[in-house]
């Protein structure tokens, strides 16, 4: 059975948090990469950057939709989301639209839960780590390899 070890990448690029989104930008089309795992400075697991975050940076706002209801206002949308997509659009560092809450894998981890994180939780990136550092990083083209050894 294959696991992570078998299938991470191991050279792994990563970004600090102050890193501006210009450098971000450059940094994945230098190395061809669609993210990057965020490090603090003990090179720790802080986040995770990628291309969707950057292209998001560039959507339309979305105004949220509010219904009267006799003499109130009541928004559909929550409040804090609405305060997070105006954040991400004006964002200077990854710090701004980097997602913290990052899902990882260790490396006995088998493809098959991978795949199922990958699918389930619609996540193409995933960190593989030993305790709180980075050790590997499994992306999708790393998934495809897989299944051909």
């Amino acid at each position: 059975m294959l696991k992570a070890k078998d299938i991470m990448t191991k050279e792994i690029i990563t970004v600090g948090p102050a890193v501006t989104i210009e450098g971000l930008a450059r940094t994945l089309m230098e190395h061809k990469i669609s993210g990057a795992p965020v490090v603090d400075g003990d090179g720790n697991l802080y986040g995770i950057v990628t291309e969707n975050d950057l292209i998001s940076q560039n959507k339309r706002f979305h105004i949220p939709t509010v219904v009267r209801l006799f003499d109130a206002f009541i928004m559909l949308e929550s409040p804090g989301k609405l305060e997070k997509e105006m954040k991400k659009m004006a964002a200077v560092t990854v710090d701004d639209i980097c997602t913290k809450d990052v899902i990882t894998v260790t490396e006995d981890a088998s493809v098959e839960d991978i795949a199922d994180i990958m699918t389930g939780k619609n996540v193409h990136l995933i960190p593989v780590v030993d305790g709180k550092k980075i050790i590997g990083i499994i992306g999708k083209m790393d998934m495809i390899k897989g299944m051909s050894k």
